[in-house]
């Protein structure tokens, strides 16, 4: 099976996420679709985020009853802060006779040169890039094993979203209905 693998904080998660990723399964010939919950991104400050099992629950119900979707919690029994690498390469031996892509932003792939092992991502995995606002996805782009795919373009940021909410704005319609409901149930965001 055919696996893309779509990291993220997702805090919280929101329609353009659920965009991006229904998006990938239709079109990209992806047989399944996991969400990979993270509970830490070297590159991010872990105190903006909320905690990790509020953020899968969050997922979860984003996800509903779609058995082509997955919410996973792997990167929360794996070594902090996560790294890609760590991961894929886990998820490789645990699933042996998967194939696994990742799927990120325009705006990650331009930073990939960060990552650690990057050269390794590159070589070993495809990479599903759809397109930010922001970025063309700078010079890996070109890469033999990354594939630009040409999913909406959804200008909605989790950001966006906490913000609006601190500021007591209505932002039912930018998450799953489940989601949204769960977020406004425990006052996430709100202060």
């Amino acid at each position: 099976m055919k696996i893309g693998l779509y990291f993220g904080s997702f805090n919280p998660v929101h329609v353009g996420h659920m965009i991006i990723a229904n998006y990938m399964l239709a079109f990209a010939e992806l047989d399944r679709l996991w969400f990979i919950v993270s509970p830490h991104n070297p590159l991010k400050t872990k105190s903006s985020l909320l905690a990790d099992h509020h953020r899968l629950e969050l997922v979860h119900r984003a996800i509903g009853d779609n058995n082509k979707m997955k919410a996973s919690n792997i990167e929360f029994k794996l070594p902090q802060p996560s790294y890609t690498i760590h991961t894929l390469a886990y998820l490789s031996e645990k699933f042996p006779n998967d194939r696994f892509a990742l799927i990120m932003g325009s705006d990650n792939l331009s930073t990939l040169h960060k990552w650690k092992n990057y050269e390794e991502i590159l070589k070993q995995y495809e990479v599903l890039v759809y397109p930010r606002p922001e970025s063309d996805g700078g010079p890996l782009k070109a890469h033999p094993h990354v594939k630009m795919v040409n999913a909406p373009l959804v200008d909605i940021s989790s950001t966006f979203i906490r913000e609006a909410v601190k500021n007591k704005k209505d932002v039912r319609y930018y998450l799953p209905h489940e989601a949204w409901e769960y977020m406004r149930e425990m006052h996430f965001y709100e202060k």
